[in-house]
């Protein structure tokens, strides 16, 4: 909230990000910002994708700065849950007038239910 407040809406995703590290930072939380991670397919490396933040490499942090959070948006993230297998996502969306966020919990029992 504290970056949505100070800058509003307006600014490329980058500038978000590097002012919510500065505010992880001061929290003492351990983070890593824009974490490369190998995607595998039938154990074939296939690919990589850039994961925005990950904190206590225990929750994904996923930014946008596109004004309304979409159901591509909700899906990337539930897709980087599981396939690196992180149970908690955040994403983010500073591109509106106030800032806009989906929690996800992703898990084995809640795909067994699905």
């Amino acid at each position: 909230m504290k970056v949505h407040n100070h800058f509003g809406c307006g600014f490329p995703e980058a500038i978000y990000r590097k002012s919510l590290l500065i505010e992880l930072a001061q929290t003492g939380l351990n983070f890593k910002s824009e974490v490369e991670k190998d995607i595998y397919y039938q154990a074939q490396w296939i690919g990589k994708r850039r994961l925005d933040v990950l904190v206590e490499q225990k929750v994904l942090v996923e930014l946008k700065a596109v004004g309304e959070i979409d159901k591509t948006a909700c899906n990337q993230v539930l897709n980087y849950l599981n396939i690196f297998k992180i149970e908690v996502g955040l994403l983010l969306d500073f591109g509106a007038d106030s800032l806009q966020f989906k929690r996800f919990v992703y898990s084995e029992r809640n795909l067994r239910n699905q």
